[in-house]
Order: C-alpha cells, then structure tokens, then sequence
C-alpha cells in the first residue's frame, strides 16, 4: 500500500476547538494502520492541551464518516491471535477517543460503517446529514466479528434490537432511525450541518469543562463496571475459513458463500 493512497488523520486547532478529520475520501475514509496510528497520537495531543474545550470528528469528501477498516489489510491475517490482536489494538485507539477529558462530536455525511461507527459511538454527540447511513454488516460480507467491548457500545447506543440487526441481519440504519434510537441529536440538510455544528462547539465550548468532564467519566465508569471477556469469541471469527474467504470474496467484488467453518 503506498503512502499516497494510505491516507491521513489531520487536526486543526480553531480557538477552543479542536477539528479532526479522516481524509482518504477515494476510499470512503476507510482506515489505514498510518490513519488509526494518527488518531490516537493526535487524540493524545487533544488530551494535552488544556486550552482545547471541544473537538469535532469529521469524513472528508461528503460521502462517508468513515467506511471501517480498510479490508485489504485483513489479507495478511492467518491466525486466530491476529484477529485478537486487531481487536485489541482497535480498541487502544477507541479508547484514546472515549477517553478524551473534552467532550466530542461526530459530524457525519453519509457512510458510517464498521470502524467508522465504533469511532462515532465514541464521540459524545452525533449530528448528522439525512442521507447518512449506520451499521455493522460483516454477517454479510467479511464473517469476522466486533470485540465485545464494541459490541457493548453498540448496545449501549443503539438497544439491543437495533444492535442484532445490524450485527446479524447487517442491516443499515438510516439517520432518522439513528435519531429516534438517541444515537444522533439533531438530523440537517448537508448545507446547513456546517452551521449546526458550529452552533453545538460554541456552546460546549462555553459550558463548564469540570462539569462536562465529570458527566463523561462518570458514564464511562458506569459502563465499564461489568468486566468483558471474549477473546474466545474474536478468535472464533478470526481463525475461520469463513473469514478467509469473506475476505478474499471482498476484496475480489464476489457474493461469499458461507461453510460455517
């Protein structure tokens, strides 16, 4: 993969707000191993910076948030420990995200797949444009599966009929539903998100960031008060024939045909 095509992370910082945004829009902003390592050096520079109220996440091109991971990275896993080690670095980067001490939103146009979703159910708030569309289908095309620490996010956001359908009928919710599940606070036209995005960071850029910042942890231990354990179950996907060939059928534009092996 050369670096032109490997896309990037970029972060600009406009008074108290910090706007970071996935470009690689050839390719729906899906990440790269540079991208993910950019998001979590540049969410360590967020944490830093103590003049920082507020930062925005945002896809470049209009089309996508961000479409996962990008699947031709998966062509070099042949063990089950490799599915596990994604995983668990995936979930150091979501972290960096969720662990932000200011509060985040994800503004997203179009697109918000996979990775690309679990980076938005990271982010505090969500807005987004009308033809914005959310979900998980690897049931329907790679066979692998989420860590349960992203399923539980998944949940968390979604309930747990939305989540089953888009984890197993891979079902892609649209962003009126997104709203009426509480996933997304506000639903405008893509000429007019600009503004209203502007409008959300002035006001928590101006409210009180001890306050802000409590509300966050408190959530987030509340949340992680139940241990989660399944490496088990990401080695079960991972080490898979299914997975092998859901993969390479992707990569290749083919209908995989699943053996439950």
């Amino acid at each position: 993969m050369s670096e032109t095509n490997e896309g990037q992370v970029t972060c600009t910082i406009d008074g108290a707000a910090a706007h970071v945004v996935f470009e690689r829009a050839e390719a729906h902003n899906a990440m790269t191993w540079r991208m993910y390592e950019q998001l979590e050096a540049i969410c360590e520079r967020i944490a830093r910076d103590r003049s920082i109220r507020v930062a925005t996440f945002r896809g470049a091109g209009g089309k996508a948030f961000v479409a996962g991971t990008d699947i031709q990275q998966f062509l070099a896993f042949s063990t089950p420990e490799d599915g596990v080690g994604y995983e668990r670095r995936i979930e150091s980067v979501l972290g960096k995200v969720d662990g932000l001490p200011v509060p985040t939103l994800a503004i997203v146009d179009g697109w918000c797949v996979g990775g690309g979703l679990a980076i938005a159910a990271c982010c505090d708030l969500r807005i987004a444009t009308p033809l914005a569309r959310f979900g998980v289908p690897i049931a329907r095309t790679l066979g692998n599966c989420l860590a349960i620490s992203n399923t539980a996010r998944i949940v968390a956001e979604f309930g747990i009929g939305r989540a089953k359908r888009m984890l197993m009928l891979g079902e892609m919710l649209s962003a009126a539903e997104a709203q009426t599940a509480g996933f997304v606070s506000d639903v405008v036209e893509a000429a007019e998100i600009d503004a209203r995005a502007a409008a959300i960071v002035d006001r928590l850029s101006h409210n009180a960031p001890l306050t802000m910042r409590v509300t966050k942890e408190s959530i987030s231990r509340m949340l992680k008060a139940l241990p989660l354990e399944g490496d088990d179950l990401v080695k079960l996907c991972y080490g898979s024939n299914d997975f092998r060939h859901g993969v390479q059928a992707f990569v290749d534009k083919r209908t995989p045909e699943w053996s439950g092996t």
